[in-house]
């Protein structure tokens, strides 16, 4: 099923990114029939690809930026450091300040026989956790 894209933003940043794509295989020398043979997709995909059309697939994109020897943007893309957005929004949810008032855990009551027998208190804690 092809998504419709309705916003003109989104299609005209695929038409651009379509466009890109071209300029590089052209500055390459690669033909629409060699590129879609390292791709392995159809020349009718490469040409759509090229059009920005947004029912192609992501990994043919993926597979188009191996072959250009650009793979490398596609991980950077959104990538969580370089995020602006992301970086602003973690920024903003922060807590204000922390409290530092936590109950702590109550230790359990031994009774006087076990006190006698044992210097060290007993604890119930599987996780080995000491505070």
């Amino acid at each position: 099923m092809t998504v419709r894209i309705n916003s003109l933003n989104a299609r005209k940043a695929l038409e651009a990114l379509g466009a890109n794509i071209k300029t590089a295989r052209l500055k390459r020398r690669i033909s629409i029939k060699g590129f879609a043979g390292r791709i392995g997709v159809s020349e009718s995909t490469v040409i759509r690809l090229e059009k920005g059309h947004e029912g192609v697939s992501i990994g043919t994109l993926a597979m188009a930026c191996l072959v250009l020897g650009e793979l490398g943007r596609i991980s950077d893309f959104l990538d969580a450091g370089s995020d602006d957005i992301g970086l602003l929004l973690t920024r903003e949810n922060l807590p204000k300040r922390i409290d530092g008032k936590r109950k702590r855990k109550s230790l359990p009551k031994s009774s006087s026989n076990n006190d006698k027998q044992s210097h060290s208190p007993k604890v119930d804690n599987e996780e080995g956790v000491g505070f």
